[in-house]
């Protein structure tokens, strides 16, 4: 079965974690909610999982039907199955590997360091549209590869993500247009508010520096301390922040995710 190359992204981040075994019996038991139950995770954290495999992806791995006491069913699409395949070959083939160097003095160490988990839950796949370089700090200009338009804009038209680095840190990695890497935001560093352009744009100016991301509600857990947001951008991709307490929204309400061009960190993936 044929692996589209817009599933590479999503092999690469997700063999050293539950994503792939949360995909995998999401598979077997037709239900989100079981899944999380066969992997021991809570069902917010299996959904995430989704949203994160689906943003590296580029293209829907489930598909789902709304309802039910356990939250409704769901099935694989074509390429949640493909990228399942692919990613048994690829545990094969890197058992062969590992197995191989485990026993060299520096190697094997190595190796097992290249598979670093991450807390940071926001993982946006884009492609470097320009730098900017002002002294030692340059501000990589982005472009979301989920992006419907072929460019992810804000209301003044300019690209609307950017992430704000040393120049060596932009060196060492080798940035320049055209070349794909990931962006990766803490969720508490998003803040979410309803999305009131007029309001904002009246009363309240947007901080240089700070990204407006229009979005639309998918979930909300209700909290003390805030309303954790889960939300699909206009391209098609999904990120978490928090709203205020007791924020009043829910499932479909538009929204705006503000987050802070020095809370985006940028990696590159290689396979």
């Amino acid at each position: 079965m044929p692996v589209s190359p817009t599933l590479t992204d999503a092999l690469g981040h997700a063999l050293t974690d539950k994503r792939i075994d949360i995909l995998r019996q999401i598979g077997v038991c037709g239900s989100i909610s079981q899944a999380a139950r066969a992997v021991g995770v809570s069902y917010k954290a299996a959904w995430q999982a989704v949203d994160t495999l689906t943003n590296l992806a580029g293209t829907p791995l489930v598909s789902r039907a709304v309802g039910g006491a356990g939250g409704g069913g769901a099935q694989l699409t074509e390429a949640g199955l493909q990228l399942l395949v692919a990613a048994d070959a690829m545990a094969q083939a890197r058992g062969a590997v590992l197995s191989r160097w485990q026993a060299t003095p520096h190697a094997g160490p190595a190796l097992a360091r290249l598979a670093v988990r991450t807390s940071i839950r926001n993982q946006l796949p884009c492609v470097v549209d320009r730098l900017a370089v002002r002294g030692q700090i340059a501000c990589v200009h982005l472009r979301l590869q989920g992006d419907r338009a072929g460019a992810a804009r804000n209301a003044a038209g300019a690209v609307s993500l950017a992430s704000r680095i040393t120049r060596e840190s932009a060196e060492l990695l080798g940035l320049q247009p055209g070349l794909a890497v990931l962006a990766l935001c803490k969720a508490t560093a998003v803040r979410v508010e309803r999305d009131v352009r007029v309001a904002l744009a009246s009363a309240h100016a947007v901080p240089e520096g700070t990204h407006r991301l229009s979005a639309r509600v998918t979930r909300v857990v209700r909290g003390e301390s805030g309303d954790e947001v889960s939300a699909e951008l206009t391209e098609g991709l999904h990120m978490v922040g928090f709203a205020a307490p007791r924020s009043g929204l829910r499932p479909g309400s538009a929204v705006v995710l503000l987050l802070e061009e020095n809370a985006v960190v940028l990696a590159l993936a290689e396979l």
